[in-house]
């Protein structure tokens, strides 16, 4: 291609001369040195100018169109080469982009940009389709050295997936366990929780049972022991009733205040009945009689008195020992005997009745043997006292309920008009006094 240009050159620049020979006109051409003007004329034989012909005209504009086609060649290739100045530097920044973890590669990867660089830029292909090879070349290579930044990351990427991965499931396992430890702690003080309302709940329903015995009882009362029971008439249904029953025993102590002026006799202070036997234990005062104890309907004379309208407290002990009792009143022994019911044991399952005898268990009731007047304290042991517990007893410096029947409000029943009234049983007896 440089050669062409050059001989156009050459052909536009150099002289043309026309000698005349034999057979008319021709051109000659000359070759012009270096830094000489150029010029071109026509030399005659006869040493004058002539006009020029068509075909010289047509030659000269041929020459002129080949100027231009190169001109405008030449304008192609200088664009070329901004085009590929450019491709070269978006090249070196991804190269360095890719190669700032390793500098050793780098400056070799550098040297080869600089080697291509110089083989792209400093010796331009000659023919423009050779010009296009390269470029296709060159952005062969860019693409290839695209998919092996790619293949780097993606090399660099795994590990730091991996990682990031293990960070996870740590993560994820201490979550778990830190919920699991939420769970079993919200389990226990669930826990506690329904302990301590059961406790609370038991705690309540007791109180709410103490309460409901208290509702029953008379709200006078100062404790459920200070009472009385009052049967004012001599009638076959007025009584109280002790809601406990007796256990079998070999031996009993039972002692109680009474009140009465009633005559002839104070009548049956209390009674109890089994199954077979109605008369199993009775106290009664009936007509004029002496008071008598009865343990089998075997019948013992006491010398007890209290008609006489004031509180004495009276104590009887047995045993089935030989049948030997004991009549105490107000705190002394007045009486002994032995042979009443001996070795005879008192039957459990019966019932105590204050103010009647019972004909059968629990009833059929005399209104000539009922008692009248008032009693309080009305306790039993399955055991004989010391004389000095029941002297204790009578003179209000002991308290000691009956370890089988004791005296409280709720354990007391009253039918057929009887009644119970509160009591401080020493301040009314020393108010008698």
């Amino acid at each position: 291609m440089l050669t062409l240009v050059v001989g156009l050159l050459f052909l536009v620049g150099g002289h043309t001369v026309r000698t005349q020979d034999a057979t008319g006109s021709r051109f000659v051409c000359n070759a012009i040195p270096p830094g000489a003007e150029p010029g071109c004329g026509y030399v005659s034989t006869g040493n004058r100018f002539q006009s020029s012909s068509p075909v010289e005209d047509e030659l000269r504009n041929t020459i002129i169109q080949l100027r231009e086609t190169i001109l405008q060649q030449k304008e192609t290739i200088v664009s070329q080469q901004g085009t590929i100045k450019e491709l070269n530097s978006k090249l070196a920044r991804c190269e360095a982009a890719a190669d700032v973890s390793s500098q050793g590669k780098s400056r070799g990867q550098g040297s080869r940009r600089k080697e291509y660089g110089k083989n792209t830029m400093g010796d331009l292909p000659r023919d423009p389709g050779e010009t296009i090879d390269q470029l296709g070349k060159t952005m062969q290579s860019l693409k290839g050295r695209l998919e092996n930044l790619e293949v780097r990351w993606h090399n660099h990427a795994a590990p730091l997936r991996e990682l990031l991965r293990q960070r996870l499931g740590a993560l994820e396992t201490q979550l778990l366990r830190k919920v699991a430890e939420l769970e079993e702690e919200k389990s226990q003080l669930y826990n506690e929780t329904a302990a301590h309302r059961q406790r609370t709940e038991s705690a309540l329903n007791s109180l709410l049972e103490r309460i409901t015995e208290l509702e029953k009882s008379n709200n006078a009362f100062k404790s459920p022991e200070d009472f009385k029971v009052s049967l004012p008439l001599r009638t076959n249904y007025l009584y109280g009733r002790i809601k406990k029953s007796l256990p079998e025993m070999y031996a009993f102590t039972v002692c109680m205040w009474l009140k009465s002026s009633a005559s002839p006799g104070i009548g049956t202070p209390f009674s109890y009945g089994v199954p077979g036997q109605a008369n199993e234990i009775v106290l009664i005062e009936w007509g004029n009689n002496p008071i008598e104890l009865l343990v089998n309907d075997k019948v013992a004379q006491l010398p007890l008195s209290v008609s006489d309208g004031r509180w004495h407290h009276i104590c009887i002990t047995w045993t089935t020992r030989d049948g030997f009792w004991e009549a105490y009143q107000d705190g002394e022994r007045l009486g002994t005997g032995d042979n009443l019911a001996p070795w005879h044991p008192i039957k459990p399952g019966g019932v105590i009745i204050l103010g009647q005898e019972q004909d059968v268990v629990g009833g059929r009731f005399d209104a000539t043997q009922a008692f009248v007047g008032e009693l309080s304290q009305f306790n039993m042991w399955d055991r004989v006292l010391r004389p000095v517990d029941i002297m204790g007893l009578a003179n209000c410096s002991a308290y000691m309920p009956g370890n089988v029947v004791p005296w409280i409000d709720a354990n007391v029943e009253v039918f057929g008009g009887a009644s119970k009234a509160a009591l401080e049983i020493c301040e009314d007896r020393a108010f008698d006094s």
